[in-house]
């Protein structure tokens, strides 16, 4: 009888995510492209700046704990301990609740001080209108840690999509509303921020339904061995697993607050009214970066699976299946982020025109430009810090975070001033190259190397910079006698043609594609071999006078 292969599962967890993320993301952009008509630069301006200040309450109250969740009941399962499992599910979803109150509540109530220290007082409005998404997102982190850590995936991806369809869907709606009678722009991008809260309960309230319908069973795992923990021991070992992964999450939300105070205060500084650089800002956040971060949304999922991957290598002691589990990924991330720095980069003015309105368009495509190589960065990024976290270098990780941040801080501080907004995608692309490049140098220390061949590298980038040529030249041709939208995505179909052509010539395409399995039976004993290990298996036999 033909075994299953126990990596199936960890396959399917991350198809699943990967799905779902390219999903949302692409709920993301269907979500910018009409607001930015309706409520303009200067209103997506006051909602990005709320939600950089929801994404910071958000990371410090829960951000970690949905991930020590899910480790601490799989652990359990292991066990055979349902009732240690439903135990810590409870306690953690109660403490989850206690934060996320106390949480939106503190966002709510002091909503005009903070739209004031991120010099963006028009988004105070948004900023209420958003704290209530706190409490509800906190449920869903409990709940979703509660489905992974099962090995279950599918209601993470359902609610993730619930939540960016309800968005979409209130969102837009009321800001439409909101303009239709008159409203300012501040008020219209208020009504554009409570369809995020709207999304968030829709997705906690799908998680509920699931999880009330699949009740204990879903703890089972193989023979029962209940008993109870102390829940001073589930609290410490939350806040121990949760602690380095919330500080390192920390950092990067607090820098991108950093960053919404540095552009609205140093564009103000140089003349600009408070809308001009709102506008300037909204501009910069809503169309140029969702398309940077469409690339890293395809790493992310295969950064989560490296964790296990890596961990359960390093604990047998095997420092170089752990190395090789870091390169698969790691060059899995050059083949993805490579690609699109070049491609963004080449045709940012035609797709972003493809996606908004021209005006601001054409006004980001020059950002993006700046932007598009840091999208390489970002997904090295991923792996390499998933990688220290599996190998124990969760103090690493968050000190090379830091060192991102700092730099970060400081390059915006200076190149706002010398650049204008142009300093941010700067500043952006400067921060990811040093906690990447960290991240290289402190790794090896822990597996040893793990980069892939120098040959394998350069044969990416070169597909990569051919796609980026041709999707440029063929954007060119095609514009002579096709519309602009048409030209451009036959534009990207040939980029992505001639880069997968490229991958293939070089051999390396080959390694990433699914082998057909050669399923045969041993007639002399009525095993059932695969492939050439089986056929190696039989000559062996034959050699020593077992089987044929």
């Amino acid at each position: 009888m033909r075994n299953r292969n126990p990596k199936d599962g960890g396959a399917r967890g991350v198809l699943v995510l990967t799905v779902s993320n390219l999903l949302v993301k692409a709920a993301g952009l269907v979500f910018k492209i009409p607001m930015n008509s309706v409520v303009g630069d200067a209103g997506m301006g006051y909602y990005n700046a709320a939600c950089s200040l929801f994404t910071v309450f958000y990371t410090l109250s829960a951000a970690g704990l949905p991930v020590a969740l899910s480790v601490m009941i799989a652990g359990y399962r292991a066990e055979g301990n349902v009732l240690g499992a439903r135990q810590t599910e409870k306690r953690a979803a109660l403490l989850f609740l206690s934060l996320g109150l106390a949480s939106s509540c503190l966002m709510f109530t002091c909503a005009g001080p903070l739209s004031g220290v991120i010099r963006s007082p028009g988004s105070r409005i948004s900023v209420e209108a958003v704290a209530p998404a706190l409490l509800f997102l906190c449920v869903s982190g409990a709940l979703r840690g509660c489905f992974q850590g099962t090995g279950d995936m599918t209601p993470t991806a359902v609610s993730q999509l619930a939540e960016a369809v309800g968005k979409t869907a209130f969102g837009v709606a009321g800001a439409v509303w909101a303009v239709r009678r008159g409203y300012s722009a501040s008020v219209a991008a208020a009504f554009a921020a409570m369809g995020l809260t709207v999304g968030s309960l829709v997705g906690t309230l799908c998680l509920l339904a699931v999880r009330f319908r699949r009740g204990e069973k879903i703890f089972r795992a193989g023979e029962t061995r209940d008993q109870p923990v102390d829940p001073r021991v589930t609290l410490r070992r939350l806040f121990e697993i949760a602690l380095p992964v919330t500080l390192s999450a920390s950092v990067m939300s607090l820098s991108a607050v950093a960053d919404t105070t540095s552009v609205q205060r140093i564009l103000q500084a140089a003349g600009k009214s408070a809308e001009e650089a709102a506008a300037a800002y909204g501009n910069y956040t809503s169309l140029a970066v969702p398309l940077f971060n469409l690339p890293p949304a395809l790493v992310y999922p295969a950064a989560y699976a490296l964790v296990p991957a890596a961990a359960a290598a390093m604990a047998e002691g095997n420092r170089k299946k752990a190395a090789e589990s870091v390169r698969r990924a790691a060059e899995y991330a050059a083949m993805i982020g490579i690609p699109s720095a070049f491609g963004l980069a080449a045709l940012a003015d035609p797709i972003l025109c493809l996606l908004f309105r021209e005006s601001s368009a054409h006004r980001a495509a020059p950002l993006l430009l700046l932007l598009a190589p840091a999208a390489f960065f970002v997904c090295l990024t991923a792996v390499t810090n998933a990688a220290l976290q599996a190998v124990g270098g969760q103090r690493i990780a968050l000190c090379t975070m830091t060192a991102g941040a700092a730099v970060k801080w400081i390059s915006a501080e200076i190149l706002l001033r010398r650049c204008g907004i142009a300093g941010a995608p700067l500043s952006t692309f400067l921060s990811y190259l040093t906690i990447s490049g960290l991240n290289l140098c402190f790794l090896p220390r822990r597996i040893g190397p793990f980069l892939p061949p120098a040959k394998r590298i350069l044969a990416v980038f070169c597909s990569g910079a051919l796609c980026g040529f041709a999707a440029e030249r063929c954007r060119g041709t095609f514009s002579r006698f096709l519309p602009g939208d048409a030209a451009t995505l036959c534009a990207i179909a040939a980029g992505g043609i001639v880069y997968l052509a490229a991958l293939g010539l070089t051999g390396i395409l080959r390694d990433y594609l699914p082998r057909r399995a050669d399923h045969r039976k041993d007639h002399s004993n009525g095993t059932e071999y695969q492939g050439t290990e089986g056929k190696t298996a039989r000559r062996k036999g034959a050699r020593y006078g077992i089987g044929g």
